[in-house]
């Protein structure tokens, strides 16, 4: 999650009858999450990075594991790559505990080039004249769907001049996911998979005008208040979004698939 955090403060000089607004305003200026977060219903929290979804291991099956492989899990958003989305796909298969998974994004990068060397006696064993082992079932996944806006809301009151909003912001991606079968090109099983990336923005401002009025009720100088506004968004990622819904579309596809 990324977090922006904006301050705006007029401090003009101060006079001694107005250090008791100033540390007022101060004050509520150090409550930029808690207040918004009441008001939208919430419960006032520390803003930290959310860690990316875990894997669950199935149980591992009794027999044999199919052997799976992907090529490359294709993606048109920006923020994920299709080699980043690839490298996505394989942890969770592995992770899954339900497959047996070979290298085929990368077989040119680290497998090939050390049979080369074993070819060419720069190394021990005889790994060259081994042959890859064969891949039974091929996952082909791709980003296919962004909808933006997919819901919203907007909420604010305002009291003496002092505001406090909320709104929270909802896009959605979905991915997917179809297993063939090599030996005869079956597409054998199917999945899609969406998942919500929420936006939240908290805001306050007119926290002056709240504190003068207070004070001007009282009969005090409210010349030299001064004003804050603060202004709040946190953002799921689109990596952990992704990514949780790989890790959903691998579990339910093992399910589909005979060993």
């Amino acid at each position: 999650m990324t977090e922006m955090l904006n301050f705006v403060v007029t401090l003009p000089s101060v006079r001694r009858p107005a250090r008791r607004a100033m540390t007022a305003a101060l004050v509520l200026a150090l409550l930029p999450a808690g207040c918004p977060a009441l008001f939208a219903g919430e419960v006032p929290r520390a803003d930290s990075a959310s860690p990316a979804p875990a894997a669950s291991p199935l149980s591992r099956p009794s027999g044999e594991r199919p052997t799976v492989t992907i090529y490359e899990f294709r993606s048109e958003v920006i923020e994920i790559s299709s080699s980043g989305g690839t490298d996505m796909f394989k942890t969770a298969l592995v992770n899954s505990n339900r497959f047996r998974v070979v290298e085929r994004a990368r077989l040119n990068e680290g497998v090939i080039r050390e049979k080369q060397l074993n070819a060419a006696g720069l190394s021990g064993g005889d790994s060259a004249r081994q042959q890859l082992t064969a891949a039974k079932y091929v996952f082909e996944g791709a980003i296919t769907e962004v909808i933006a806006g997919e819901k919203s809301r907007d909420s604010a009151f305002t009291i003496a001049g002092a505001q406090i909003g909320h709104s929270s912001n909802s896009d959605a991606i979905a991915i997917d996911v179809r297993v063939v079968d090599v030996s005869t090109g079956d597409v054998i099983a199917v999945v899609n998979v969406q998942k919500l990336i929420v936006t939240k923005s908290n805001s306050i401002s007119g926290l002056g005008s709240l504190v003068s009025t207070v004070l001007a009720r009282q009969g005090k100088d409210t010349t030299y208040i001064p004003d804050v506004q603060v202004q709040e968004q946190r953002k799921q990622s689109v990596d952990g979004a992704v990514r949780a819904a790989i890790i959903q579309a691998v579990a339910e596809l093992s399910q589909k698939i005979p060993n």
